[in-house]
């Protein structure tokens, strides 16, 4: 097997174990969700196209893989649904786990994800779709072309 293709197989294996594991942080509240996302679309992009296409096209968490990657900034309304969603799950687990320290680890990893997330740049909606960032992030042509279009319209 040649150095180039062991390296796809194994950063298809570490991507497709990330997608596994960050679906599976959508259910469970102690489960970081994006990082996980964030690892298997960076293991994607390396090796292989497709898979890559599908995650960043995906409806569910796509454009927020993709304005991330590309902004290094979430939307509004993904931090606030994530706040809401993150303590509610918190709230119940807590609330049905009796033992006392379990109920503090949970609380402690909520607040430290919480503040992740309130740390992390915020995007209003017009600037993902204009791709108004700082300028560092987008490449020039892709932004001249969508504010272009932004003025055509």
């Amino acid at each position: 097997m040649k150095p180039d293709s062991a390296k796809k197989v194994i950063l298809l294996m570490i991507g497709s174990l990330s997608l596994i594991i960050g679906v599976i942080g959508i259910i469970l509240p102690v489960m970081p969700t994006t990082p996980f996302l964030l690892l298997s679309a960076f293991c994607y992009m390396r090796s292989s196209e497709k898979l890559y296409g599908f995650l960043i096209n995906h409806p569910l968490f796509g454009k927020y893989i993709d304005s991330y990657m590309t902004y290094r900034a979430v939307p509004k309304t993904a931090k606030i649904s994530a706040l809401i969603f993150l303590w509610l799950s918190m709230s119940i687990s807590i609330f049905f786990i009796s033992i006392l320290h379990v109920r503090i680890i949970l609380g402690i990893v909520g607040i430290a994800v919480s503040i992740h997330l309130i740390l992390l740049k915020t995007m209003d909606q017009v600037e993902i779709n204009l791709g108004e960032s700082d300028g560092d992030h987008c490449p020039k042509d892709s932004l001249d072309d969508k504010r272009a279009e932004e003025t055509a319209e």
